[in-house]
């Protein structure tokens, strides 16, 4: 008897994935499905019962998302939907969502500040994360060593931050900028403000160039 070929979209609601995420699984090789004459995919039932197999251990993750202003909203819904799909493909249990808009140099973030106490508390395994700037532009591997002295790993979706999202590293350069220069001269120095406004011009000149 041959074995029962299932359609995307049971196979989407069994394993609780988008249909763009099952895609993504077939092209790479990750899920075995077969082409029909027409052209349509059919995923063996055995595939199926390989994967959701593979999530006898339950592993407890927390969603971390972040922006650096108000109006990248919609991002920020794109990292959650994102990272959701990728905890439900790895058959994690998501116990907290957790976001901020700010930038990746504050380290009094809510969400962040939050992830410490549930970290410490020891209620997740996992951090999953789009990138690895989005935890911290800085000192990342710090913070890595922190979460595995209570048995969390993180874990980057993407990896580094790709070379052309430069919108958010100008303007955590000009903080950075703005900071040292508020402690050469003083935060109300009219030397603070033109070094500021000198180094912000120099940046646009390069993004001109």
């Amino acid at each position: 008897m041959s074995e029962r070929l299932l359609r995307p979209k049971e196979v989407c609601e069994k394993l609780g994935v988008s249909y763009t995420t099952l895609r993504r699984w077939i092209e790479s090789g990750y899920i075995r499905a077969i082409r029909t004459v027409g052209g349509k995919y059919r995923i063996p039932e055995s595939e199926v019962r390989r994967l959701l197999e593979g999530r006898v251990k339950e592993v407890r993750a927390v969603v971390y998302a972040r922006v650096s202003s108000q109006d990248q909203k919609e991002d920020l819904e794109r990292q959650i939907k994102y990272l959701l799909e990728y905890c439900a493909s790895k058959g994690y249990k998501v116990v907290e969502v957790l976001t901020d808009i700010a930038s990746g140099l504050k380290t009094d973030r809510k969400g962040l500040r939050r992830l410490f106490d549930l970290i410490t508390s020891r209620q997740a395994e996992v951090v999953v994360v789009t990138y690895r700037d989005r935890l911290a532009r800085f000192g990342f591997e710090y913070l890595e060593y922190f979460l595995n002295q209570f048995g969390t790993r993180i874990e980057a979706v993407y990896g580094e931050e790709p070379k052309d999202a430069h919108r958010e590293l100008v303007e955590d350069l000009i903080e950075i900028v703005t900071s040292f220069a508020g402690k050469l001269y003083g935060m109300r120095s009219h030397r603070k403000k033109r070094l500021v406004e000198g180094f912000e011009k120099l940046l646009e000149e390069v993004e001109r160039a």
